[in-house]
């Protein structure tokens, strides 16, 4: 039944209103350790629609919560009535001024979008959180954002000019420095100047509570700066009147090793004597954790834990000038000046990832944040770090440490026991709260209090300055609708725990979840960072595709891991339409498994919840015809004039693809007139007992492109190999695990494991063409038969062709000097195999390489299941049909993968080739 507060909205305001149970989930949780179901979602389309939702919720006795990105890691975006998403409409620069280098913009906007904007005029937004592909100006004027590069620009509240907000009683403001705008404000601040003089404003990263010192006349009476950082209590913003700085002409990065991160602590004053742009710490185990989830690093000079420091210079040589000078005037073991724009930001993501790779101890462990970033006074940096490491092993807590360096802002997670102990939560993080207190610190450094901290401000301030907190927030919202249980008459710190009494959930699909122990755990990999929600070309990755569609959170790993969180914590069903409405749109494109810094696998969930929603039941009709789709096409290989005969007739396509569950919009591939298997000659074994190379013949190219199995034989051979083929027809059981099929999946693992072992214990390798189907057999193999030893050792022999030629030293590239590439890397290859081999093979021919950055958008069954056409296309013009437009006539398009190639032919009319084509000159 329709609540009276949805009538009334749904009449009232031209954005969306949603209340189901899966929007529900979807913003229940930030990146933050809580969990609070709102009663509906409102995305407002413009201020109008926010005063109208204010009207409601204030007569309805509704709570209001704004809500960005909603990457805060502690708990300000969520709240028990109404959350209101800017981010999907109201989200513009509505005015850039590069003459007063000024901008205006919506509280949406997101800070990468803005950064675009003014870097075409050699400006920028100073402040920059490593969430900057995601987060939004609201948000980051809400927790006064700082970054790496506040040293330099300050925070979000040194930046803002003029806001234009709603009160909590609807009235609508514009925020300056003219304390008369709110009434009452200015006898407020005269009253409590001696107290906010000598409590506040104690030092840059003193973050926690109020900033009133901004209201001080010394200090400007600003009351736009007092607003920032008030975490949504005290009004809703409309727009934002903030600087910008100029783009330096030149930078350098210097990294300098220490023993240990309070000895680098300890060297902050000579190093900021240099005045640099950015100073950054991390410690060797962040690194550690960074290799084992991406392979290599860029070297680093000799240390236990680094500091990553941008010089900049008004040229180039200026820059490298001041470098060296930092190099001398430091106290570092080691150091090394970074030119390579690459290499600098290979070394720049390690840290911008960090909240999501700190997201495990080097033991394995799942860490929180919860004491996420205190701040102390730079000069007492080395010896509070030292205080705190002596705290944790007290509490027998472990984290892996990383931060703002420059301005004693320090950032942590720890394996904290919300789970099964918030009592001794609360101790230690009470505790910490008086520990950095003893340093003259903050609680919070830049990400605010919200539920994580407000609870703790007692331990920081007097009673008089927390009075004075909610005196202020009461001249803006005396009647306390917005983001209650925040700063002011906070929630407990250990109520609203996502995690607390969460039970083990042991997959009933088969899945090993070595990493997790159990399918609860491995949902909960995901903290809420956001990463899922970047711009593809901001990001340079290839997570979400389904939301860079959208822009809906559903469609973003992070909506999807927050409904199966609800549903293995029992608050949502396994059948419900709920999860299947989060599922849905889902391509199974494994990209989160490499791209997401928490390592969230949601192909892997996806399988694990479809088993568990259609095990032992009726299924969809597309799970019988494309998710057994090696079945079907292996009698096809038989009659394949007939089946193409039939695929040509356009009526009896259209019915044949509507009666299999598919969109009657797709053409049918063409089948070759001769399969590989049924062409292929077994080669005798003459006295060798070298055990040859197994080519992996998978059932698409088997079917549709056996000239490139032809292509990798010819290579292979040519390096004095003898090629064979599995003797039976075998299957990775992609399709069927991708329709969580799991048992049938099972069923032709252990045939191919029984078809490869023997070749794989005598020494050979299985070289794959197919990038879905290879990585099926790496990665999926061994973990949907983990008891079968032969399944790991199969997967350890699994190659791509790539990989193959790159191990053996005899093969040269072609030399394909004068053209251009287009490449598009397979998801799969891409998440789980990798496409550094490849692209390591592509260049070393001379050739123009282009790479494309992004999913297909058709990906497996995906893009050919009905109702999924618009979506597929729209995924598809985010990367492969926009790359394809924008390259040259003559380029050269690889794929690798049969989806890849099926998508650029029905889309683009665009015909591809596979590596193995191209090293060949085969067209």
């Amino acid at each position: 039944m329709t609540e009276a507060w949805e009538r009334a909205l749904r009449g009232s305001i031209s954005g969306e209103v949603d209340t189901d149970s899966r929007r529900r989930a979807e913003y229940s949780s930030d990146a933050s350790n809580y969990r609070v179901r709102p009663r509906g979602v409102v995305f407002p389309r413009d201020a109008a629609d926010v005063m109208a939702t204010l009207d409601v919720a204030r007569a309805q006795g509704l709570a209001v919560t704004a809500r960005g990105a909603g990457t805060s890691v502690a708990g300000n975006a969520i709240g028990p009535g109404l959350v209101l998403d800017f981010s999907r409409h109201m989200n513009a620069v509505l005015a850039l001024d590069p003459e007063r280098r000024i901008a205006r913009v919506q509280p949406g906007v997101v800070l990468a979008a803005l950064q675009r904007r003014a870097g075409a005029h050699g400006l920028r937004f100073g402040p920059d959180p490593s969430t900057q592909n995601r987060c939004t100006l609201g948000g980051m004027i809400g927790n006064n954002a700082c970054g790496p590069r506040a040293v330099a620009w300050g925070r979000t509240a040194d930046t803002v000019r003029e806001l234009r907000i709603l009160d909590g009683m609807g009235v609508e403001r514009t925020l300056g420095d003219d304390l008369s705008v709110v009434y009452g404000l200015a006898e407020f601040t005269r009253s409590h100047l001696a107290l906010i003089r000598t409590e506040l404003g104690r030092f840059e990263r003193q973050a926690s509570g109020y900033a009133l010192e901004h209201l001080l006349p010394e200090r400007g009476s600003s009351v736009a700066k007092a607003f920032v950082g008030t975490e949504g209590t005290c009004g809703l913003l409309l727009d934002a009147t903030v600087d910008l700085v100029p783009v330096p002409a030149a930078t350098v990065l210097v990294v300098l090793g220490y023993p240990d991160m309070p000895a680098a602590a300890d060297d902050i004053a000579a190093i900021m004597a240099v005045r640099p742009i950015a100073v950054e710490g991390m410690d060797a185990r962040l690194v550690d954790v960074v290799r084992a989830h991406r392979g290599a690093v860029p070297e680093l000079p000799r240390g236990g834990g680094w500091l990553l420091i941008e010089i900049d210079g008004d040229t180039a040589e200026h820059a490298r000038e001041r470098a060296e000078l930092l190099r001398a005037n430091a106290h570092a073991l080691d150091s090394r000046t970074v030119i390579d724009k690459a290499q600098a930001q290979a070394l720049w993501s390690i840290r911008a990832d960090g909240a999501g790779l700190a997201g495990r101890t080097p033991d394995g462990h799942p860490a929180w944040p919860g004491w996420e970033d205190a701040a102390v006074p730079p000069d007492r940096l080395g010896d509070y770090l030292r205080e705190f490491e002596a705290l944790t092993r007290e509490h027998g807590l472990d984290g892996l440490i990383y931060g703002h360096f420059g301005d004693g802002c320090i950032h942590v997670r720890l394996d904290l026991p919300i789970a099964d102990a918030p009592r001794r939560f609360r101790s230690f993080l009470e505790d910490a709260a008086r520990q950095v207190v003893t340093f003259g610190g903050s609680l919070s450094g830049e990400h605010g209090d919200g539920r994580a901290r407000s609870d703790l401000l007692r331990f920081m301030y007097s009673e008089e300055i927390l009075a004075a907190f909610a005196g202020f927030k009461a001249l803006f919202d005396p009647g306390v609708v917005l983001n209650p249980g925040v700063l002011v008459h906070p929630r407990p710190v250990d109520a609203d725990l996502r995690l607390a009494g969460l039970r083990p959930l042991p997959s009933t699909g088969g899945f090993a979840f070595p990493a997790d122990g159990d399918l609860a755990t491995a949902v909960h990999r995901c903290v809420g960072v956001g990463k899922c929600r970047a711009d593809i070309h901001a990001s340079g990755g290839f997570m979400c595709p389904s939301y860079l569609a959208t822009a809906d959170e559903k469609d973003s790993t992070r909506g999807r891991a927050r409904v199966l969180q609800e549903v293995v914590r029992g608050a949502l069903d396994w059948r419900s339409e709920a999860v299947a409405e989060s599922l849905d749109l889902c391509l199974s494109c494994k990209a989160c498994h490499s791209d997401c810094p928490a390592g969230v696998d949601m192909a892997t969930y996806k399988s694990e919840t479809l088993y568990r929603r259609y095990r032992r039941r009726l299924r969809p009709i597309d799970h019988y015809t494309l998710g057994r789709l090696p079945r079907w096409l292996g009698a096809a290989t038989r009659l394949p004039r007939l089946v193409n005969a039939l695929g040509a007739v356009g009526p009896l396509r259209r019915i044949g693809l509507r009666l299999s569950g598919m969109d009657p919009r797709r053409e049918v591939p063409t089948m070759a007139h001769r399969s590989f298997r049924r062409s292929w000659q077994q080669p005798r074994v003459i006295g060798d007992s070298e055990p040859g190379v197994m080519l992996w013949i998978d059932t698409f190219t088997d079917a549709f492109d056996p000239e490139i199995a032809g292509a990798a034989v010819v290579l292979i051979e040519s390096l004095g190999h003898r090629v064979r083929i599995p003797d039976a027809r075998v299957c990775c059981g992609l399709t069927w695990i991708s329709t969580g099929q799991l048992d049938g999946a099972r069923k032709r693992l252990r045939a191919t494991v029984d078809a490869l072992a023997e070749h794989v214990s005598a020494g050979g390798v299985v070289v794959g063409l197919e990038p879905s189907c290879t990585a099926a057999l790496r990665e999926d193999l061994p973990r949907l038969l983990p008891q079968d030893p032969r399944a790991a050792a199969v997967a350890g022999a699994v190659r791509t062709l790539s990989e193959f030629l790159e191990g053996e030293p005899g093969w040269r590239p072609p030399d394909r000097t004068g053209h251009t590439v287009l490449v598009q890397p397979h998801c799969h290859q891409h998440a789980v195999l990798g496409f550094a081999a490849d692209r390591r093979i592509l260049r070393s021919t001379g050739a123009e390489v282009i790479e494309i950055t992004g999913c297909c958008g058709l990906a497996g069954n995906f893009g050919m299941q009905r109702d999924h056409y618009e979506v597929s296309v729209a995924v598809a013009e985010n990367g492969l049909l926009s790359a394809l437009r924008a390259a040259p006539a003559n380029s050269i398009l690889i794929a690798d993968g049969f989806s890849c190639r099926t998508q650029a032919a029905q889309l683009a009319a665009r015909r591809s080739r596979h590596l193995a084509q191209f090293l060949l000159g085969r067209s």
